[in-house]
């Protein structure tokens, strides 16, 4: 039996990362900034995380926010991790990081530069956007009488749970430094999956596709953010809309 320390472990992916590594026999301690005993805002850091850490032999790291911090959030995990002689740090990202200029996708590589730089062994896992995350983006699209999606972008989503899956056994392995990406089983435009959520919900909107400037909308148009070739999921968007929101047609 390992002790893990999950960060973020009430989130959509910390909460299942923490599921799994309990279902196979390890000890988790779950950090997230109003979970007891070990609530901690990383961005503030503090002996609550020290304590958290002191006699942990993993972390995982899932804890972040497109509102910015993550990378004074990594500092003080990983300045902690080394005070604590953890051996394994098992890192989650963003395919795509590296070749889409939008802001949370250069701070979220700015912490994998920390997480390789940290003088502790580490395990870096990138990932396609969530269903999860699509489901709140389309929810807030939806409001307005029409929905609005940039013109031409592809996605490639991918279950959480499926993440979580990849997470506990790299958490439960040596460390191996960058692994293949994960990404969803299918490559689709955006439009074709806002209509699919809109069915599911039962909602009627129109929607419009809109060409947007800028460096980072060309980017995501071309691909930037997928992870072809590497369809390793299973449950397609469908599958996920189906499980939450059962089938319109009973409702």
């Amino acid at each position: 039996m390992t002790t893990i320390l999950v960060t973020g472990g009430t989130g959509t992916l910390g909460r299942l990362v923490t599921e799994r590594l309990h279902t196979d026999g390890h000890e988790v301690r779950v950090l997230s900034r109003h979970s007891p005993p070990y609530a901690v805002d990383l961005r503030e850091g503090g002996p609550v995380l020290d304590a958290a850490l002191d006699g942990t032999e993993v972390v995982v790291h899932c804890a972040t926010t497109p509102r910015g911090g993550d990378e004074r959030a990594a500092a003080h995990l990983i300045a902690a991790a080394r005070r604590a002689r953890v051996r394994h740090l098992v890192h989650v990202s963003i395919v795509g990081v590296n070749r889409v200029p939008f802001g949370y996708y250069r701070s979220k590589l700015a912490v994998e530069r920390l997480v390789a730089e940290s003088g502790t062994d580490w395990t870096l896992l990138r990932a396609t956007q969530f269903h999860e995350l699509l489901v709140a983006l389309f929810g807030a699209l939806a409001r307005p009488p029409v929905m609005l999606l940039p013109a031409g972008v592809p996605d490639q989503p991918v279950a959480a749970s499926e993440v979580a899956r990849r997470l506990a056994r790299l958490a439960a392995g040596p460390p191996a430094g960058r692994v293949e990406d994960l990404g969803g089983p299918e490559v689709r435009s955006l439009s074709s999956l806002a209509r699919a959520y809109l069915a599911a919900t039962g909602r009627r909107r129109p929607v419009l596709d809109v060409p947007l400037p800028g460096r980072a909308y060309r980017a995501f148009r071309a691909g930037g953010h997928l992870a072809r070739g590497r369809a390793l999921g299973t449950p397609t968007f469908e599958d996920h809309l189906a499980a939450r929101f059962g089938d319109p047609g009973r409702r």
